[in-house]
């Protein structure tokens, strides 16, 4: 797979994941959902740089 489509498809994976948590579970909970969403972002950044280091 060339490696700007596993940058898209992460993305997309990643957009679909922190909207269906905050549709699903977090819905009344700003602050509690802000953190869940920057953990989520956080840790696809550290897939990424773990994918594009090997």
């Amino acid at each position: 797979m060339s490696h700007s489509l596993v940058v898209v498809l992460g993305v997309l994976v990643m957009v679909a994941l922190i909207v269906g948590v905050d549709v699903a579970f977090l819905r009344n909970n700003l602050w509690l959902r802000l953190v869940v969403n920057i953990v989520i972002v956080a840790l696809f950044a550290l897939a990424y740089w773990w994918y594009h280091s090997s």
